[in-house]
């Protein structure tokens, strides 16, 4: 019984003729850098298929679907695997491990070419190298077991195509989450009541350490609490010329105040984010956020309470990412009011 690997699965043997001698040598030659052949066909194979996803959020062959966020990395590391296949029989490391490098390269190339944003390719890389793995794993097997490695390279390929056509005909589930934190401050209740409807001048240096701003997100320049005919407005400016307004939908001088979020068309400028995940579009929007506050002995006890919404088929990793940012910038807002009140006190 022949125990030789299958075609696209380690260094081929030649076809021999019954006397024994060999034909000839089907070997993939050697050539140097070898090695990074493989890396940089998964990357251009998912970059490709980034490409034909450039639809809008909510149609077809939008990059924020299933099919594309799912299969574009796993078809990064079949490529990966099946090219090195080619080469020389690799181990099972080699399949897990080697794609995280050609997602990697996939996802850099995003942004060389200018249609994928630091902030998406920042949160999206440890789902990606995780979906790479198992497309490189399931290459591997394919090579190791079957006779047909190409076929089945060529349907791990067409998968996203097909499901991106016809994805967009079935709703996103909404998931509603809700964080909250509490920090003591330091300061009376009219002083920390002032410095949340009246930040003005917010330096970056007073929340930059936040990683929703580490990782691009527009740094707030003011926040002021205004008096319209329609009631109390919150009006907001970050960085970039992104502005919009929270709506107060509760008044309660020195205890409580919380709003809910407007956005209009030009809230957000062409890059100041990233223009298929921005805040109040199909796959994620703020709800509302709240501040509660609590006398203590010394002091306030500052609350704050945030709320959103996800829409996406992986709902169960961006809502984990959106705990995570929210978490840490409801942090570092507290510090902020924290800091600007025990000054504004002692000063006083």
């Amino acid at each position: 019984m022949s125990t030789e690997p299958p075609e696209a699965g380690s260094q081929e043997l030649a076809a021999r003729p019954a006397g024994g001698t060999p034909l000839r040598d089907t070997r993939v030659p050697h050539m140097p850098f070898a090695w990074v052949s493989p890396l940089l066909a998964g990357a251009a194979a998912a970059l490709v298929l980034r490409i034909a996803f450039g639809g809008l959020p909510g149609q077809r062959y939008s990059a924020m679907l299933g099919s594309f966020v799912f299969l574009a990395p796993a078809v990064c590391g079949a490529v990966t695997v099946y090219m090195a296949e080619r080469i020389k029989r690799r181990g099972w490391g080699y399949y897990v491990c080697v794609p995280w490098v050609s997602t990697a390269l996939f996802v850099l190339g995003t942004l060389l070419v200018y249609i994928e944003g630091i902030i998406c390719a920042i949160v999206i890389v440890p789902l990606f190298s995780v979906m790479g793995s198992l497309g490189g794993l399931a290459m591997g097997i394919v090579c190791r077991i079957t006779h047909w490695p190409k076929p089945a390279l060529y349907g791990f390929a067409v998968l996203p195509l097909v499901l991106g056509a016809i994805e967009p005909h079935w709703p996103n589930p909404d998931q509603i989450s809700r964080t909250s934190r509490t920090l003591f401050i330091a300061a009376p209740a009219e002083r920390v009541w002032h410095e949340l409807n009246d930040a003005r001048d917010i330096r970056p240096s007073e929340v930059g350490d936040a990683w929703a701003y580490r990782i691009g997100v527009p740094m707030p320049v003011a926040g002021v609490t205004e008096d319209t005919p329609e009631g109390r407005v919150r009006k907001v400016q970050w960085q970039k010329n992104v502005h919009f307004e929270e709506i107060v939908t509760e008044w309660r001088p020195l205890q409580r105040v919380s709003w809910r979020y407007r956005f209009s068309p030009d809230s957000f400028p062409a890059g100041a984010l990233d223009d298929h995940v921005v805040i109040g579009g199909h796959y994620f929007d703020l709800r509302d956020s709240a501040y509660t506050l609590t006398p203590r002995e010394g002091g306030t006890e500052l609350r704050i309470d945030v709320s959103w919404r996800v829409s996406t088929r992986f709902n169960w990793y961006a809502d984990r990412v959106a705990q995570f940012l929210l978490g840490d910038f409801s942090e570092h807002i507290l510090r902020f009011y924290k800091a600007r009140s025990e000054s504004a006190a002692a000063v006083a």
